[in-house]
């Protein structure tokens, strides 16, 4: 029996008939109980770790169960009376709802019929039959945790909060009952307060990857984000719980990154989809990196999505165009060292009425990368969302390397935006 292997796994391996024996034994009470019963499903490494931890860290890839195992045990807590006033805490107000809540193995999705507690949303608030409660919290609003108490809490995807001042919050609040804890689930980042976690003696720490739920997950899922993501950093991010340290000798750093994040940005002066076109189409071949971005009334730089992809030279000029005319850009800029006049074809092949300029790289890659890499430095460029493709590329190329798509696409669509002194700003109209 593999270590790592739920006793569920453990009786379907076993005969026809010595399922029917064990499961015959069952009354129908114990059968009923078995479904709800968290012991039976999880593998070990999803059931707390034994000693005396304030802090358990779970550090696991995409598809893990990071999620049902925060929800197991909460409801266990609750379940035994160990808890009676809880903090849920996620990044957002929609992930504590729609993840923490509401999710495929969220705390209502998870309890059994004759413990079901009852959800308030408006109240953000959820009641069990014994007068337990729990309360919702997002860490966009670190002001909210100051003040109530808690007795436990679980925290989802801390190495996505923004603000380091919830999880201060949150501890400072964590002080009824006799043995306050806290789990925390999350994809791990190399932030300060995962960190501090990782050495403190508080914390015990359990690591998993997206492999160890393989059962569970669709073989076209898996394959898929193999072929993807296998033997890249970010995969090793992701799949593999490995917290890594920035490269030192990369432009770009993670936390650089993380700081300058926004969720909403201002009017917009110009935005341009910048094109890095590969040279092949094949399953082997390099994708197309692809950049929207704008500058604001600010001075300040946005990156609004990342449509990098690998495609037919027709699949991503449509998807190009279908950004120019989404974003209302000002322009589309490709880089024309490999494709040519072949890009600005099959752009006006799609749609003839697209504004478009070409860019011809006459300095190295360094060079090109160095200006932008300072506005990310000087606090002036600011990613609008999560990138994670993008940001590995960011946070781990090293000049000299052969540099990535979606960096080079990056690169250009900033140096379009904020490095031509020519251009004359004016107000977008939308």
């Amino acid at each position: 029996m593999d270590k790592n292997q739920s006793l569920a796994l453990s009786v379907s391996s076993l005969t026809e008939g010595e399922r029917q024996e064990l499961l015959g034994s069952l009354s129908a009470e114990e059968a009923q109980g078995l479904l709800y019963d968290w012991r039976f499903w999880a593998r070990p490494n999803q059931l707390p770790p034994k000693g005396n931890w304030r802090t358990w860290l779970l550090l696991a890839g995409r598809g893990f169960g990071k999620t049902r195992t925060g929800a197991e045990w909460v409801r266990s807590l609750v379940e035994t009376e160990q808890a009676k006033r809880i903090a849920l805490v996620a990044p957002t107000a929609a992930d504590a709802r729609d993840v923490v809540v509401e999710g495929e193995s969220g705390i209502m999705a998870i309890s059994s019929p004759w413990f079901m507690p009852i959800y308030e949303p408006s109240k953000r608030r959820i009641t069990w039959p014994n007068g337990a409660i729990a309360t919702l919290y997002s860490a966009d609003e670190p002001e909210r945790l100051r003040g109530p108490q808690h007795d436990a809490a679980w925290c989802d995807e801390l190495a996505a909060w923004r603000y380091p001042d919830s999880w201060d919050m949150l501890l400072f609040g964590l002080r009824l009952g006799k043995d306050p804890r806290v789990v925390v689930t999350t994809t791990p980042k190399p932030t300060p307060i995962i960190k501090s976690l990782v050495k403190a003696e508080t914390t015990a720490i359990t690591k998993g990857s997206t492999f160890d739920n393989a059962e569970n997950l669709a073989p076209a899922f898996l394959k898929q984000i193999l072929s993807k993501y296998d033997g890249t950093r970010l995969g090793r991010q992701e799949l593999y719980a490995d917290i890594l340290d920035d490269n030192p000798g990369a432009l770009w750093n993670q936390r650089m990154v993380d700081k300058l994040r926004v969720k909403e940005y201002p009017d917009l002066v110009r935005v341009v989809v910048a094109i890095d076109p590969a040279v092949t189409s094949s399953d082997e071949s390099d994708e197309t990196g692809m950049i929207v971005a704008g500058v604001g009334v600010d001075g300040h730089g946005y990156v609004l999505e990342d449509l990098s992809l690998r495609s037919t030279p027709d699949g991503w000029a449509r998807i190009a165009v279908e950004a120019y005319h989404r974003h209302r850009a000002d322009r589309v800029v490709a880089e024309t060292n490999n494709g040519g006049d072949m890009v600005e074809h099959t752009i006006r092949t799609v749609d003839a009425t697209v504004s478009y300029k070409k860019l011809h790289a006459s300095r190295g890659k360094l060079t090109r990368a160095e200006p932008i890499a300072a506005l990310y430095e000087q606090g002036r460029v600011h990613h609008v969302g999560d990138f994670g493709d993008l940001e590995d590329q960011l946070c781990s190329w090293t000049p000299g390397e052969k540099s990535p798509d979606r960096m080079d696409a990056l690169v250009w669509s900033l140096t379009e935006l904020m490095l031509d002194t020519k251009l004359e700003p004016r107000i977008r109209e939308l």
